[in-house]
Parts: structure tokens; sequence; C-alpha cells
């Protein structure tokens, strides 16, 4: 029988506002470079940036649920302007934050 994936645990905030701008500032950049560059863009990261301060200064460092909660919370954003969905956002955000930790989002190294 295969074995779990174990969580991934971000450490705690020292700073949520700041590791909020990095994230912003990340995922903008992953935005444009993915498609075009849109000024919808910049709404989408700062919605995103917003869930994951506000979900680590309530004290969720578990990676799985910073996800879920950015997910659930972009379905009442208007993506019409955009090529992306709230799943793509989620898993940017995944990716962006795996990759800040060191861990190889393909393979969980």
């Amino acid at each position: 029988m295969a074995e779990p994936i174990p969580p991934i645990t971000l450490p705690p905030p020292q700073n949520a506002q700041q590791e909020g701008e990095w994230l912003r500032e990340a995922l903008v950049t992953w935005l444009d470079r993915e498609f075009i560059p849109e000024p919808v863009n910049q709404q989408i990261a700062r919605r995103a940036s917003q869930i994951f301060v506000r979900q680590r200064m309530e004290g969720e460092n578990d990676l799985g649920s910073l996800v879920i909660a950015i997910l659930t919370e972009m379905q009442a954003f208007d993506f019409r302007e955009s090529f992306y969905s709230e799943f793509a956002i989620a898993n940017a955000v995944s990716d962006l934050l795996l990759q800040s930790l060191g861990i190889d989002r393909c393979c969980g190294n």
C-alpha cells in the first residue's frame, strides 16, 4: 500500500505582510510570464495575497490548507477578463511556496 504524502508545514510567519508582498510580486511575475501581461493579473495577485496573509495571521501554516483557502475564496473573484481560474491560481501559489522552501514541486523532494 502506498504511503500517504506527509503534510508540508510552513514555518510560522515572521512578518505575514512581507510574505504577502513577496507572494503578490511572485504571482504577478508568474501570471505575466504564463500568458500575457494583463491589468487583471495585478488584481488576481493582490486578492490571492490578501487571502494568504489573513490565513497566516490566523495561524494557518499547513500548505494544503492554505491552498484550499485560496481556491475556495478565489471562487468569488471574477475571472472573465483573465485566462486563469481559481484552480490555476491556487496551484501557482502552491508551486511558488514550494519553490521558496526549496522543495521540488514535481517529485516532492
